[in-house]
């Protein structure tokens, strides 16, 4: 899965970053200096603070968050552009479908 945002107000997502830390009362005052600093210098940090990946999927039945990662990079995003083509990882050329990977072993061997 991979999510591309757009950050209309970075200001206000500092802002809202800022709120999170103040009302964290277990967070170490040293810790929260760090955290004010760089949700303060940067948005990426800033919603870092605030969009939990487990709680994106924690209510869809069947996943389970493996592992999370965060990255960030300032881009010139153009919708129009062949270049963003959402779905050229995801479908095969000759079919609309979305392949699926399950790495589940259910303990049977594959056919061979």
């Amino acid at each position: 899965m991979e999510i591309v945002l757009e950050v209309d107000d970075a200001g206000a997502v500092s802002e809202a970053a800022l709120g999170r830390i103040a009302k964290d009362a277990d967070m170490p005052a040293e810790e929260r200096v760090h955290a004010e600093s760089a949700v303060t210098e940067d948005t990426a940090e800033a919603l870092a603070y605030l969009v939990d990946p487990f709680d994106l999927v924690s209510g869809v039945p069947g996943v389970e968050l493996a592992q999370a990662s965060w990255s960030s990079e300032q881009i010139d995003y153009d919708p129009d552009s062949p270049e963003w083509d959402i779905d050229e990882d995801d479908v095969d050329e000759d079919d609309d479908e979305v392949d699926v990977v399950d790495d589940v072993d259910d303990g049977q061997e594959a056919a061979g």
